[in-house]
Formats: C-alpha cells, structure tokens, sequence
C-alpha cells in the first residue's frame, strides 16, 4: 500500500522549513478548478480532433485554469534527485522540499536511448520503451499532470543534440536521407506514450514538447541549423506522423521557443507551425542575472506577450522551463521574486504552468532547492503562496465533459520548404492534405501552367519538377500549390532559389553576398538571441553589393547576438578579421569562436563610426568569463581545428543608447 502523500498545509506548519520561512503565516490551497457541472459538452479545439475524452479534459482543464493559479512542474522528479537514491515512484526532491509532489512531472526521450534514467544503456529498446511508460504512470497514480520533451539523437552523426553539424533538419524531412530513421525514432515515441495506460486501460494524456527553444542555436533544430520553414514543416511532420499515421491519442503539443522576444510577437511566431499543429503556447527561460529587475520585466513582458497570444488562438499558454542558471543562489529570494513578478502583471499571471529542469545530483544544480540549500527557505515560501499549484492542490484535472471541435482542412507544401536552394534540375514537390480528402491537387512556377500531383505510398500528394538548367543562376521562383478539399480552395506557396552559391575561400564565413538579396534567407542563416534585427545593407560595406546591418535593442535584455555555423579547421589562419563600422556609442561587442564546447572571446568597442578592417589574433582570445571549465585556456591548434561556431554579440554599456545600428561586412579567418 502506497504512503499517504503528506499534505503540504501540514509539512510546511509542522517542520523545520516552517521556521525558516516564517512560522505562523497561514497556508492556503490554490484555487484550483473542481469538476466541471454535468450539463451540455464543453466544446474544445486542439490538435487532435480524436484525442481521448481525459486528454481533451485535460486541455480544458488548462485553459480554465488560467488566472486561478500557476501549477509546478519538475523535470525528472522521480528519477534523479538529493534527497533520494532508490527510484521508488514516489520520493521526490518536490517532497522532500515542501512535503508534496509537483502538479506536472516532466520526462525526455533521452529515456528511450537509455540515456537518462530509469532508461539504461545496457537495457533493450522495448525495455527503455517500457521505463518511459512506467514513469508516465507512476507519475499520474501520484495525481500529476505528464509532460515530456525530446533532446533527439542527431540522425545524421549519431552524435547528441548538441551536435548541430550535417543540416540535420533537412535530412529527416520527407525526401532526406535520414527520414526513415527519424521515423523509426517517432515509432518508439509513440509506443511509449500509448503505452502508458491506467488500471482500467485507458491512456494517460502528455503534453508533448519537442524541438524546444529552437530560437536558440545550441540544438540541431536551432536558428542556424536550419530554416523557420524546415522547422515548421518538421514539427507538422512530427504532429501528422503520430496523430495521423500511428494514431496515438493521447498527447497535446507544445511549442516553446526560447527567451527573449522583447514582448514581440512576430519573433515568437517566426517558426510558429500553425494553429492546427499547437496546443499549448510554450516559452523557457533560465536567468543568469540573479533575478536582477532588467530580466524580470524582460520575463514579465515576453510571458504576457506568450498570453495574450494563447488567449487569441485558444491555446494554453506556458512557462515550459525555468529556472536559475547564473552564479548558485546569489539572491536568496529568487523563486518568491520571480513569482511576484509575474503575479503582479494582469496578463503574465495566467500562465497555467512554469516547470524547472532536473536535480541530477552529484556537483550539479538544484533547480528545486533541498533543505539545507540556500535558496530551500524561499522555495518553501514560493510552494506555500496560495497562486502556486502543487500535485496534492490539483482537483478535477480529467473530470471535464468535452466535445472536440472539427478541425478544417488545411493544405501546406512539404517540400521543397520556402526559400530553399536547389542547385539539381530535377525535385520532388510534396503537399500534404489533412482533414479531408483532396481533389485535383496541383503546382505552378511563377504562375505558369498547372501541373498535376498525385497521391503516393506515404500520403502525400507528390509529383516531379523538372527545372529548366538555364534557372540555375541564383535566381529565385514562386512555387504555388493548390487543392480542393471539402468545396474549399486551399493553396500555400514557397520562394525558392535556384543554383548553387558561389563557394567562398577557405576562412570566410560571409561576405553577405549569397542571399539573392532578400533580407529573410540571410535572417534564416544566423541563429539570434535576443532582440536584434539582420538586414543587407548596400550603402555601408567593405566590398561587393551587400554588408551586414546589425540592429540592436538593449530595451528587455542587456545583451544580443548573432551566430553562424562554421564547423572548418582554421590551423592554417592566426586572426579573425572583419570590417566593422560601429555608431558612436559606449555600447560593446563581442567575437566569439566556439570550439569542442570551449568558447572564447575578444571585446571591441562600437566607438569608431567611420568602418574600418578590424583584425582579432587568435592569441588574444581568452574563454569566456561564464565559462569555468576552460579558465585559463587558449585558443590553440587543437581547438582551431574543430571550430564549430562564430557568434557576434553586442552588449550594453553603462549610460549608452539603448537601440541603434553597427555593419559588418567580410567576416574571415586569416
């Protein structure tokens, strides 16, 4: 017989923890909604117009949660921690913190490799199938709510997801080399969700959440790494391989780029799949300023931002991942001020939930403070503020009476993505029709004659292109596609550009001439972080048509940056030089070579507004100041040899403007 779970009212009144929080402080229960009233069908929209009854009252649950408490989540909750060794499906370092278990128990995919626990190396596939099934169990008969994420092997390299080499992306889609394999990956996902069942048989909802913070160019999903557009279509391919192939029903789907967005909608939904493939409205955001007042308004303005587009869109708005990830508890009040943030800001209050990362033990972080750390005080605090939702608070999560919503039809083109290069004359255009049969599915070139596409093995509506040689001179083409579908005309379209791009020499990373001019496919190849804004300019360049125009905006985030994937070996090169014409400001910036996860830096000021050859020795770049592993290390042979990355960063100097422009222009290594 399992142990009653403790109530967290009495663990907090009666332990120690109640003295360091403040003993005598009355504890009051979240106002979570009850069951829903008997009566006509709550209608729903989500993804899955099929899912199961408890997965469709689990997303009305969350929508009308908003507003009446932020719910607490925990990545790893059963299977890593402090405070435990045996993985028991109950202890927890949630529990032994402040005496109940998280609302949502988060898991990964790593579990079907055996990369992280209960998956093992050593165990088989169906094994590692089976350990993610049970913790999606052991996590509902503890009364939570399942969440799972996806740090996916790179199917090209067989390396992990930090290896961002080999366009990944573009290989897994429909058509790539890599597709089947990535299709064999989303078979093992989707057995191990519909084989998590309760005692009775039914499914257990998740929330599925993969190709996170892809915003980011730290995965091979990442800006950088791939296209908004490939990335839109891989994530439709995901969400139609799994509801529409394998049938699974018990998932909603979760987007979550990651921080920050300035409050701006449109580079939150640069990458947005569509309304038709998303159910919760996601955003991660870890602070290294210890919980300073610049990232708190940024936090507070990005997650209303992230709110009232849920609420436009009828999806459920999230704060996928949290967390402290600077200096380890300098501010020894960080949970209870991140939480008045946001309970302070009418829109950013209805979050439904915010989940921190994992206790892995050992030397590593606690997301989730234990007793006896320093930050343990104020999480108790944080679990004792009736807006927080932890497990033993949740009432009525699968209790709604729902009706799903027909989905419409929708037509999009798979392939080629939008502003692809193809340098062959020959390609294969792929449409996917869902929700209703199609008729007469056709593709034209820049409004020439339609020419017919035919449903093939995969469920595609597919057809060959044959390119004229003579269009292979860089030139760019509409591509339309059409269908009728229910009496409706649906139609999508995509600019792709046609011939190779002229190789650069050996060194160079870009002369910002191969993007046909368009300001978006020079945008689609650098990752961003933070709010900036990347135009051609041909009024300030070193040489050729096109510089960079580098538009900064130091308003929600005290710094911004750019990368670029380079993966060469540059021992034959002793600097890095590029033009550069600052603004006059007080403002800096930062050159950045990423190497076997080494990073190092060299600092220039934006002072000189004239535009002239700046060139960094290699000697003088020195790891970054975060970086502690590599202290006092040099950029030597050994690291110039495997470069990976260059990133640009620009950051904020005391008293200098806020917003402005710099150029760049032949970025090298010489």
């Amino acid at each position: 017989m399992r142990e009653p779970a403790v109530n967290r009212r009495s663990f907090v009144l009666l332990g120690a923890a109640a003295a360091a929080a403040g003993a005598g402080v009355p504890m009051a229960s979240a106002a979570t909604p009850t069951a829903a009233p008997t009566g006509a069908p709550i209608p729903v929209r989500i993804v899955d117009d099929k899912a199961t009854s408890a997965t469709r009252a689990l997303f009305a649950y969350l929508t009308r949660q908003q507003g009446r408490g932020i719910l607490f989540g925990h990545q790893h909750a059963l299977s890593y921690g402090f405070t435990f060794t045996a993985q028991d499906g109950e202890s927890s370092d949630t529990r032994a913190a402040v005496g109940d278990q998280p609302a949502l128990f988060g898991w990964d995919t790593l579990i079907l490799d055996g990369d992280e626990r209960p998956g093992r190396q050593d165990a088989s596939e169906a094994e590692n199938t089976a350990a993610l099934s049970r913790c999606i169990r052991q996590a509902d008969a503890l009364g939570g709510i399942n969440t799972l994420s996806a740090h996916m092997p790179n199917f090209v390299t067989g390396d992990d997801f930090y290896d961002t080499s080999g366009r990944v992306v573009s290989q897994i889609l429909p058509g790539g080399a890599k597709h089947r394999q990535y299709d064999a990956f989303l078979d093992r996902v989707a057995e191990a969700v519909t084989g998590a069942r309760r005692p009775d048989g039914t499914l257990i909802p998740v929330v599925f959440r993969p190709f996170h913070e892809n915003n980011g160019g730290w995965f091979w999903w990442g800006s950088g790494h791939t296209t908004s557009a490939e990335y839109i279509e891989i994530f439709r391919y995901t969400v139609e391989y799994l509801r529409d192939t394998k049938g699974v029903r018990n998932l909603l789907y979760s987007y979550s780029p990651n921080s920050g967005f300035g409050g701006d909608p449109a580079g939150y939904l640069r990458t947005y799949p569509g309304d038709g493939y998303v159910d919760v409205l996601g955003y991660d955001a870890y602070d290294n300023s210890a919980g300073s007042d610049a990232w708190l308004r940024s936090l507070v303005e990005d997650l209303a931002m992230v709110v009232r587009l849920a609420e436009e869109k009828g999806k459920v708005p999230a704060y996928t991942e949290f967390g402290e990830s600077g200096e380890e508890g300098r501010d020894p009040r960080w949970f209870t001020k991140l939480l008045d943030a946001v309970k302070a800001d009418p829109l950013a209050r209805r979050v439904t939930y915010l989940q921190t990362w994992a206790n892995f033990g050992g030397d590593t972080r606690q997301y989730v403070p234990v007793p006896g750390h320093v930050l343990h005080a104020d999480f108790v605090q944080f679990a004792r503020d009736p807006y927080t939702v932890f497990a033993g608070d949740l009432r009525g999560v699968y209790a709604a009476r729902t009706r799903a919503e027909r989905n419409d039809p929708f037509l999009h083109l798979v392939t080629p993505t939008d502003r692809q290069r193809l340098t062959s004359a020959e390609a294969t255009v792929r449409v996917r029709v869902t929700q209703a049969p199609a008729a007469r599915v056709t593709f034209s070139v820049d409004g020439g004659p339609d020419q017919r596409l035919r449903l093939d093995a995969d469920g595609f509506h597919s057809g060959d292109w044959s390119i004229d040689p003579a269009w292979l001179d860089n030139r760019s083409v509409t591509l339309s596609v059409e269908a009728r579908a229910n009496g409706r005309t649906l139609t999508d379209s995509a600019l792709v550009l046609l011939g190779a791009v002229a190789s650069r020499p050996a060194g160079w990373i870009d002369d910002f001439e191969g993007y046909a001019g368009d300001d978006a496919t020079l945008t689609e190849a650098y990752s961003h972080i933070n709010a900036n804004t990347t135009t051609l300019s041909a009024d300030h360049k070193a040489s050729g048509a096109y510089g960079l125009a580098y538009a900064y905006d130091f308003s929600s985030a005290g710094y911004t940056g750019i990368g670029k994937t380079v993966d060469a070996d540059w021992t034959a090169f002793s600097s890095l030089v590029l033009w550069l014409r600052g603004d006059g400001s007080g403002n800096g910036a930062t050159l950045q070579i990423v190497s076997r996860g080494a990073y190092f830096e060299y600092d220039l000021p934006l002072s000189d507004a004239t535009g002239r050859e700046i060139r960094a020795p290699f000697s003088e770049f020195r790891p970054a100041p975060w970086d502690t592993a590599h202290a006092g290390e040099v950029l030597d042979a050994g690291y110039l040899a495997e470069v990976t990355t260059f990133n640009l960063y620009l950051g904020h100097g005391s008293g200098a403007p806020v917003t402005g422009v710099v150029y760049v222009d032949d970025i090298r290594a010489d």
